[in-house]
Parts: structure tokens; sequence; C-alpha cells
């Protein structure tokens, strides 16, 4: 007996089915044009217990609540009805996807794996396989190693879905990878949960539809992924849920809102992912909450203004001026200078501070960044500097950097940089020769020069 809630549930996929065939009806969402959306006839009960009789299985409510009120079969892959990637297989058809060889003694087995298991799990699952054994024994870990999981559809190459036919997580669905890599499973609980998650993507008309993000990532209507968020007590789901969320390209204020109130009670991870989500649809909004973040993880502020609003990067200039000690790290001056550029200014000024940074990485930056300025002549001071680093690889990104520049003044740092590395080292002399190509001479050949009153003269 079919409960209300489930009812209910399959007359808005019905529904929905009808609406995703006219959304799409130029069928560009991954393989719709291979199913058009359509589902074959309903099957019988009979049909259903004289399966699950053979196989010695009981097949999980929702899934046959799907083939009794739904349908099955369409047209697609293998006769597959509408669905993820090139729908959802025939009843009965398509068992041996996982398991070539006595597939039906798989199916009824304990299922192995589960939504939490770690690589090394997987490793030692696949173990037995990965060694010299017999076609025999390869088909008997095979059928271990996916067993409890009835084949549901593909997204073609070696990619299908599963769903699992018993234990803990029965009637969940896994992203399936017959080449062994290890297995995803979708988030939703049950098999009529995922399927009308697909549609809502599809009738929400975001982007998000393409199989990859459909696989991995949780969606379906932002309310819907909201009530999930608020029902979640673990930390791991309510990420998964912002995240869902972030995927999307537009949200209503009203859901901004909650949001936005959510942000302000929020903690750690799960507070930094609503910001994000803040600046990626209301900059104005998040800003505020912006200057407040920024006292304590400027990269993440840095990075969520340049992914979202680089239109806005010039808000950040003085914070940048007043702030040159907590940009102390590679990556958080690497976003820093990312902003420098989106400002359509001379940003020399502001990055010459950091060519006296005790981290090599940042100074090494320092000199690319300098490199790229139309202006950079008016920086020899600094890229003497560079010239003279005690890392290799800042004397290799001041070499580069200078390109174009020909100013006699850095012959006697060329000179000195010939004369420490007397070979090849980190692609060093290759640049210097480029450097000192305008003025005619090698790595060689500058030996021979000196300076006098800042001038250079040949011996």
């Amino acid at each position: 007996m079919i409960d209300q809630r489930t009812l209910s549930q399959i007359e808005r996929i019905k529904i929905k089915l009808f609406l995703a065939k006219e959304i799409d009806s130029d069928f560009s969402v991954f393989a719709a044009d291979s199913h058009e959306y359509i589902v074959g006839e309903t099957i019988s009960v009979d049909a259903i217990l004289n399966f699950e009789n053979e196989y010695s299985i009981s097949l999980p409510e929702c899934y046959k609540a799907f083939l009794l009120n739904v349908g099955n079969g369409g047209k697609s892959y293998g006769e597959s009805a509408a669905g993820p990637g090139y729908g959802i297989f025939p009843f009965g058809k398509n068992i041996d996807e996982f398991v070539y060889s006595n597939p039906e003694n798989s199916l009824k087995q304990d299922c192995r794996i589960h939504p939490e298991m770690s690589d090394d799990f997987w490793k030692d699952l696949n173990k037995k396989i990965d060694e010299d054994v017999s076609d025999e024994g390869f088909e008997d870990e095979l059928g271990k190693i996916f067993a409890g999981i009835l084949p549901l559809g593909t997204e073609g190459c070696t990619y299908y879905y599963g769903l699992i036919l018993n234990g803990e997580f029965k009637g969940k669905v896994v992203n399936v990878d017959v080449d062994r890599q290890k297995p995803y499973f979708a988030f939703e609980s049950n098999f009529l949960d995922w399927y009308e998650r697909w549609l809502d993507e599809i009738t929400e008309g975001t982007e998000d539809i393409d199989a990859n993000l459909f696989n991995y990532t949780l969606g379906g209507a932002v309310i819907h992924i909201l009530n999930v968020f608020n029902a979640a007590e673990d930390k791991v789901t309510k990420l998964e849920c912002l995240t869902g969320i972030l995927r999307k390209q537009k949200i209503d204020s009203q859901i901004l809102d909650v949001l936005e109130e959510k942000y302000k009670s929020g903690k750690d991870e799960i507070r930094k992912k609503l910001l994000q989500i803040l600046v990626k649809f209301d900059y104005d909004r998040a800003y505020p909450y912006l200057i407040d973040f920024v006292k304590e993880d400027v990269l993440c502020v840095f990075q969520f203004v340049f992914w979202y609003a680089k239109n806005r990067s010039s808000d950040w200039l003085e914070f940048i001026k007043l702030n040159t000690e907590r940009i102390n790290d590679k990556e958080t001056f690497q976003f820093c200078t990312y902003l420098l550029k989106e400002m359509d200014l001379d940003y020399g000024a502001v990055i010459v501070p950091f060519a006296l940074s005790e981290d090599k990485e940042i100074r090494r930056q320092v000199y690319y960044s300098l490199g790229q300025l139309e202006n950079k002549n008016e920086y020899i001071d600094t890229f003497i500097l560079g010239l003279n680093d005690n890392y290799n690889w800042v004397i290799h990104s001041a070499l580069q950097a200078l390109d174009g520049v020909n100013d006699d003044k850095l012959l006697v740092h060329y000179k000195k940089i010939a004369e420490k590395f007397p070979k090849e080292q980190d692609y060093i002399l290759a640049n210097l020769n480029h450097r000192l190509k305008p003025f005619g001479l090698t790595n060689k050949t500058i030996k021979g020069i000196n300076p006098d009153n800042n001038k250079i003269r040949k011996l």
C-alpha cells in the first residue's frame, strides 16, 4: 500500500515530466535527445513479485512505486525511460551491467559499499581483483564488489547509476564506474527523491543540469535544499546543502533574507559558506559582513570578491594598503594581486613593499606582477632587489619581468648574476641572456665589463 506522501510525490513527478519536456523542448539537457522525456506504460504488481521471487530480492518501495504508477521503459538507450543520463533501464533488463557472469547471485548478496566508505576501504574491497586472478575469480570478486546493487541507468562510457537493494542504505542511488573508481552516493535517501530532483533541475531552468553537476551536487528547488539544511544535524550535510545553493544562478531576495539570518548565527565553515553565497548573489548585502569577516580570514574575502564581484575590487584598495602585514602568505597575496589588476590602476607602489617579504614565494609573485605593468621601468630599484635575491626563483622571476626594460643601471647586477651562476640553474642563464641581448652581451661577455661611475664600459 503506497502512503499519501508517496502518492503526492508520484503526481508531482508526472506533472514535472510534462513540464520538463515543455521547458527543454530543444533537448539541450544532457542525453535528453535520446529519451525525449518519454516513459512507457506501467507494469503489474505480479511482474514485480515474479522478479523478486526469481532473484530472491526485495525491491525498494520507492522504485516499485515508480514502476507501478509512473511507468517503465521508453525510447532511449536499450529502451530506457526518461531519467538522468540516458534514462532508467526497463524493468528486469540490463541487470548484468556491473557483473557479467551470474549477476543474479550478486544481486541477492549483502551490499558492501556505503556513503562514508574511505579510499582504503574501497582499495581493500578491490584488493583481490587487482591481483593476478583467473577469469572465473575475476567475476567472483566483481560480484562481491557490486553486491546488492541493481543497475538503474547509464551516463555513457563506464558510468552508471545503481540502486542499493538491501542493508542500511536500501533504496539509495549510487553513481558507479564499472572501471572500479570509488562509487559516489547520491544525496537523496530514495529513488523517487533522486528522480524528482533531476526534474527540478530542469524545471527550475538552471544551468546546473549537466551530468556531472547532477551526480555530485545536491540540487532541486532552493526551498527544498533549505528544508534539508534545516533538518540536517551534521555539518557535512549542511555544507553539501549550501554548496547546492551556491550552484544556482539566481536566488530570490526572500531566500537571501533567510540565508542572511543564518549567517548571523552561523559558525565556522557553515558561516563561511553562507557568506560566499551572499557575496555571489548580493554583494551590497554581503559587504558589511565581508568587512567584519576580513578580520579573521583575509584570503576568503579576497577570493569571494574576485570570484563574484570583480567590478567591486576597488572597495578593497585601502584595506590592502593598510594591512600589508596581514597579507603574509602566497595564496592571499596572489588573490590580492588579482584584485589590484581589476582596479585599472598603477598598483606597483602598492605591491613594492612586499618585495621585502620573508616569504620567498610572495617575493617571486611581486616581480611577476610588476612585470605586467606598462610602466614597469619606473620600478628599477625594486627589480634590482629581486636580481640580488638569495632565492633562485625570485631572480628568475625578476629577469623574466624585466623583458623590454633596457636600462644601463641593470648591467652591473646582470654581471653579478653571470658570476654567481657559472652553470645553468633554474633557467636563470637562459633568461639572463634574453635580457642581455639588446645590449649585445651574453652571460659570458658581460663578465668582461666593469662599472665606472654608474656607467658600463668594456675592458
